[in-house]
């Protein structure tokens, strides 16, 4: 038997885990620069609140008052009551700082919990129960809703059936229906097809927007429907990844755990919160990408093997002149050092980096990504190892203590520099590193 452990709401559920004030309050989370609702919570839902909609749009179009974090704290205290009216929407930022760290101790405590399990998302895991009676899979699931909800104040929702995809219909009853108690388990012949008897077809993993209406055209409402179709009319008009979908909705395994044990790829991008022009501006945005990806290699213990670096303008703006470019560039040895990735990343930026431009984006990519343990020696370019490995002890060490970028090389920016003001998101609504910095969890009164 499979299991998918999903994260109710998960941007909002980490804001409300800090918040009390939020209880019972209609919370969204934005999108970067403050843009569309990524995330929502019953609340909002209940508000008809969709997802993807602009923020600007539920002022204008819906004519509810938007609320920022900045002011219910103005308005009550932190952790006061959050005195409100109808119509009214707390919105926040995209913290994902905060969104990660929570991840992690999500997937901390399931690793503790199951057999093996395969990490799908951000909020999202595949969980494996073999070996496990019915009666000891219904308790674990049980154990799981309960210790994750304890220990990290978010709560998740667990379905378990003989395939993945069948496991991911029981996780949405598991959510729409409070009588489950957080999860659901379709283990009988019976519980399958009821459950897809009653599950549109829209709402199968796997089935997109357009496959949803073509099957409604040819009268498939239901997953059940789907199911009853002959596996040559899927195959033909759906193409393999449709054949499969069926054959997990009859309860036939073809998806099974992938366990990764590391990254083959890294990147790390952005839109900027305004467009940049100058090369000190871009530079300031690829030191800190390219930074972050030796962060995340060391964190897993591998080494990059090249750096690719792209620049881009706003495609969207007829308005304006157009280009994109990106140069990849190999390391003498393979290495996840910040001064050396940095360096070279900025190489590649001043080769691709053309006057006359507005830039949107800018992001960064290592790949030929090995354990650290397998680098091959450069015979004929000579690198302090030793030195690079105690400067990245020290930036880990200060920046895992104070703060991520407590500690940076100077072309990274900060303090208020303009260069970093112009690139960096707009987030007027962030909530605090609660898990991360210090300075987000005490308030010092005088």
């Amino acid at each position: 038997m499979l299991g998918v452990v999903d994260c109710n709401n998960f941007f909002v559920s980490c804001e409300k885990a800090f918040n009390p004030a939020l209880e019972g309050r209609a919370v969204v989370v934005l999108s970067n620069n403050d843009g569309c609702v990524v995330s929502r919570s019953q609340e909002a839902k209940d508000m008809g609140i969709k997802m993807g909609v602009p923020a600007y749009q539920l002022v204008e179009q819906m004519c509810l008052r938007v609320v920022s974090a900045q002011e219910i704290k103005e308005r009550n205290g932190k952790n006061a009551p959050l005195g409100g009216f109808k119509g009214e929407v707390v919105a926040f930022s995209s913290n994902y700082r905060l969104y990660g760290d929570m991840s992690r101790r999500v997937m901390t405590l399931l690793q503790e919990m199951v057999p093996c399990m395969e990490i799908y998302s951000i909020d999202e895991c595949f969980v494996s129960f073999k070996g496990m009676s019915a009666e000891q899979i219904a308790a674990k699931a049980q154990e799981i809703v309960y210790k994750i909800r304890k220990y990290t104040g978010i709560p998740v929702c667990v379905g378990i059936a003989h395939t993945k995809t069948l496991a991911k219909v029981a996780n949405r009853y598991a959510k729409k229906y409070k009588g489950y108690h957080g999860w659901c388990m379709i283990d009988t012949e019976e519980k399958r097809v009821k459950a897809l008897q009653q599950m549109e077809i829209g709402d199968v993993w796997g089935i997109g927007r357009r496959y949803a209406k073509l099957l409604k055209s040819e009268g498939i409402s239901t997953a059940y429907a789907f199911t009853a179709r002959s596996a040559w009319w899927v195959k033909k008009n759906m193409g393999v990844v449709g054949l499969r979908t069926q054959m997990e909705l009859n309860g036939e395994p073809v998806a099974q755990l992938d366990i990764r044990e590391e990254k083959k790829s890294i990147t790390t991008s952005r839109s900027f919160g305004e467009m940049v022009s100058t090369l000190e501006e871009l530079e300031s945005a690829v030191s800190n990408f390219a930074s972050s990806c030796a962060a995340k290699l060391r964190q897993q213990g591998s080494v990059a093997g090249c750096i690719t670096v792209y620049i881009l303008t706003n495609f969207f703006r007829e308005d304006l002149p157009k280009y994109y470019n990106s140069i990849t560039l190999q390391f003498p040895e393979a290495t996840c050092s910040t001064l050396e990735m940095v360096n070279y990343a900025l190489k590649g930026l001043k080769q691709i980096y053309r006057k006359g431009y507005l830039y949107k984006k800018a992001g960064v990519l290592v790949e030929d990504i090995v354990p650290n343990t397998g680098v091959q020696q450069n015979l004929f370019e000579q690198t302090d190892t030793e030195k690079m490995k105690c400067i990245n002890a020290v930036l880990d060490s200060v920046n895992a203590r104070y703060g991520r970028n407590a500690l940076k090389i100077a072309v990274q920016g900060g303090f208020g520099s303009q260069a970093e003001d112009k690139w960096t998101m707009k987030r007027n609504s962030l909530s605090g590193n609660y898990t991360t910095d210090l300075n987000d969890i005490i308030d010092i009164k005088a």
